[in-house]
């Protein structure tokens, strides 16, 4: 009896939150309730606390998209990683409509400023090419992010992960770029994600605050690189005390024996956080790695767990 009135009770609150949720469809040939991407994002309200579901219908959405700091608890479903596409070409020097000069910052292709977002099965793209410098393909800058089955295709600064204090769980993306192409100050950790560099240069910019004690992991992830690419860094810290963490990763031949460069200042190898633990694969090194770098015991790589990295943040891996 008990039993049974605890299914009844947790299935009233299933069809009690279910009802509270906003559902709404974008289509570009008209068939859904917005034929933009931003559309849909234009019409949630400000301080929103509605859970909000948009579903993608297949198509290449060429638009700059943002998702304002107050539009929390937003979830955009693509039909097809491959197929739904958003998509732009912004990268810092160019000048925008307004005649305005586009920074790092303003390029991104879509841009996630609120909290409690997630997406699943979508392609987030940038396709300014490899030699239009900084060219974000997206920017996520709330707490409690969720990728999942997504793609983030560009080459230098395809994602910029985190500004202060915000956590993001990607799983089971893909991730391609040149130079830096994963970057930010978040606590992020990347789960069974497939990284692909494009060029000869660096995986990974962390840029972790002294006070956090994690910055980047990435956990039972593939690097793989373009045919002719040869010569990759797992990261390089894009501020002093950068936190970067391998755990169960395979590395190809293209990641050098070093794994791990100072951005040309000696001080930073006091500070910067970098370690690996039970790398596999050719691009696997322990003893070639730059001495102010760490192999993790055991004991230490088990410490990264899910409390560990993101608190009280609770979500299901």
């Amino acid at each position: 009896m008990k039993q049974t009135i605890l299914t009844a009770i947790g299935l009233f609150i299933s069809l009690f939150l279910s009802a509270q949720t906003i559902a709404k469809t974008v289509a570009k040939d008209g068939s859904g309730d917005y034929t933009t991407v931003q559309a849909a994002l234009d019409a949630i309200p400000l301080n929103n606390k509605i859970p909000v579901r948009i579903f993608i219908r297949n198509g290449i959405y060429r638009e700059k998209i943002k998702l304002d700091s107050t539009k929390d608890f937003v979830t955009l479903i693509g039909e097809d990683e491959n197929k739904t596409i958003l998509t732009y070409d912004d990268h810092a020097g160019m000048r925008n409509a307004a005649g305005d000069s586009i920074t790092t910052y303003s390029s991104p292709s879509c841009m996630i400023s609120a909290s409690d977002f997630r997406a699943e099965h979508l392609t987030f793209e940038n396709t300014a090419g490899v030699k239009a410098g900084q060219a974000v393909a997206l920017s996520v800058r709330g707490d409690r992010a969720t990728f999942v089955h997504c793609r983030m295709l560009g080459f230098q600064d395809t994602l910029l992960a985190g500004t202060f204090y915000c956590r993001q769980y990607y799983k089971a993306c893909y991730i391609e770029g040149s130079t830096d192409f994963i970057f930010g100050y978040a606590a992020a950790l990347f789960y069974k994600c497939l990284i692909n560099n494009k060029t000869n240069s660096y995986i990974t910019a962390a840029a972790t605050l002294q006070t956090c004690p994690v910055g980047y992991v990435f956990k039972d992830c593939t690097l793989t690189a373009d045919s002719g690419v040869t010569k990759v860094y797992l990261g390089r810290p894009w501020r002093p005390y950068a936190s970067t963490t391998w755990i169960d990763c395979y590395m190809g031949t293209h990641i050098l024996p070093e794994g791990w460069d100072n951005w040309r200042k000696e001080s930073n190898e006091k500070t910067a956080r970098y370690a690996e633990y039970n790398s596999r694969g050719p691009g696997a090194n322990p003893a070639g790695r730059v001495r102010w770098s760490r192999q993790l015991t055991k004991k230490e790589a088990k410490q990264f767990t899910r409390e560990y990295i993101f608190g009280d943040w609770k979500f299901k891996l």
